[in-house]
């Protein structure tokens, strides 16, 4: 890619939330933009106002990460980046059906992976390009009463390091984006979970956005747009049995709550 030459991305779940701000920020920084998600209004309303090309797909299928891939080189010529932003809950503890695991492995691990799978040969081929994956906090910590979804983060953080350390040295930019709370329809459908999300302040999806812009330019692996998460992960991996039980405390906060509440 020229120097010059406007960046061509493509945002996935970009109806609303961190993927919608994403796309105005790439824009507003004169990318062109290919935006996608399963909300057809949604994003129609999103491309409308910034003027992006949308497709409308589930990511949690190969046809429609397929789909948006082959759209999105066809309007754009190339893409050099792409943004792994569709995401589920998906759950709650061991009562969560299989089918339930099931999408939401599909949605927040497999559509990267699928993804992935399409855009390497060609990047590898070029020399360059960026995988940006927006895995959350959960993905380095733990999700209090979400089973599915802490599990799924993880692996799409081990995805995402796997993807660097496969293909970093050969041109591919790989980024996990970690946020905590994030003013979004996920956090408002997040129930009792909410407040404990938001315990550390959440962020706008606009404020997201930008701390990913600025990490755009010097490259590093983690995007963790609520600093505390740095100490939360280290002492994680100092002192595993003193984590657990904190968050064990946690725990019991959250089974508390849940008590006032029936």
């Amino acid at each position: 890619m020229a120097a010059d030459a406007p960046l061509r991305a493509v945002v996935t779940g970009a109806a609303g939330g961190i993927g919608a701000a994403l796309a105005a920020k790439l824009v507003a920084e004169g990318a062109r933009v290919v935006t996608t998600d399963r909300d057809e209004s949604g994003l129609a309303a999103i491309a409308d106002r910034l003027g992006t090309y949308a497709v409308p797909a589930d990511a949690a299928t190969a046809y429609g990460v397929e789909r948006v891939i082959e759209e999105a080189t066809a309007h754009l010529g190339e893409i050099d980046a792409y943004f792994a932003n569709a995401g589920v809950i998906g759950g709650a503890g061991l009562e969560t059906p299989d089918e339930v695991w099931a999408q939401t492995l599909d949605v927040n691990v497999m559509a990267h992976v699928r993804a992935a799978r399409l855009l390497m040969p060609a990047w590898v081929e070029r020399g360059h390009g960026r995988f940006v994956v927006t895995a959350s906090a959960a993905g380095l910590l733990s999700m209090i009463g979400a089973a599915p979804y802490s599990v799924s983060k993880h692996a799409a953080v081990a995805f995402a390091e796997w993807l660097s350390i496969t293909y970093g040295d050969k041109g591919i930019v790989v980024q996990a984006l970690c946020p905590q709370g994030v003013q979004t329809a996920m956090l408002d459908q997040a129930g009792e979970l909410r407040d404990l999300l938001s315990a550390q302040g959440a962020l706008t999806p606009e404020a997201v956005a930008e701390l990913v812009w600025e990490a755009m330019q010097d490259d590093p692996f983690l995007i963790l747009p609520h600093a505390q998460v740095a100490e939360f992960y280290r002492r994680r991996a100092s002192d595993t049995d003193a984590w657990l039980r904190g968050m064990r405390r946690l725990q019991a906060g959250f089974d508390q709550l849940k008590e006032q509440n029936t």
